[in-house]
């Protein structure tokens, strides 16, 4: 996550959940920690979610990223399905809507000059499921490669949705140029496993 970059804009990020504390910290612990501020709609059970519109009759909450400014007003939704996270560069676009003054004087939009190639690159988060399980599989394999995190690196969030016709799909693959979406253990294994 750009943490120090929307610091440096003077936005505050929060995550908010209707999980119990206890929960919470577990899951924060399970990423390696979280650096920003997690919140617990538990009680009354997902009272706040409830008022933005994206409490699940089920009991939980839609994956939902809100900016809202500095006055309280919303000024940029998205609701998205629990295993997507939308681009960084996506947000910065709309904060650069929102607080374009905060832009004039900074480079956020910073980029590698290239990515990596040859071998096994995984683009992927840290957040992801399929992220996860790939990085155990490919360790038990014993398969060197090369890591790419999407959410800090834009140039490689472009490719990745490039590869995944407009979706951002992790992880992604690139296997000496043979591109594979999503962690498909059965197309790994034909290329990487002969």
């Amino acid at each position: 996550m750009l943490l120090p970059t929307f610091a440096g804009l003077n936005v505050q990020v929060l995550g908010i959940s209707v999980d119990h504390v206890s929960c919470l910290k577990a899951w924060a612990e399970s990423l390696g920690g979280i650096t920003y501020p997690l919140l617990s709609d538990f009680w009354p059970h997902g009272e706040v979610a409830k008022k933005y519109g994206v409490l699940r009759s089920e009991g939980y909450t839609e994956r939902a990223i809100f900016i809202i400014d500095k006055t309280g007003i919303i000024r940029y939704i998205d609701i998205h399905d629990i295993d997507d996270q939308p681009s960084n560069e996506v947000l910065l676009d709309e904060l650069r809507k929102i607080i374009p003054e905060a832009f004039k004087e900074k480079d956020v939009m910073k980029e590698e000059e290239s990515l990596p190639q040859g071998g096994v690159v995984m683009y992927c988060t840290q957040w992801c499921p399929d992220c996860r399980r790939a990085r155990v599989w490919l360790k038990e394999k014993n398969i060197p490669y090369t890591e790419v995190d999407i959410t800090t690196n834009f140039k490689a969030a472009r490719q990745v949705r490039s590869w995944g016709n407009g979706f951002q799909i992790t992880p992604t693959f690139d296997i000496n140029g043979t591109i594979i979406l999503d962690f498909d253990e059965e197309k790994l294994s034909e290329i990487l496993l002969k």
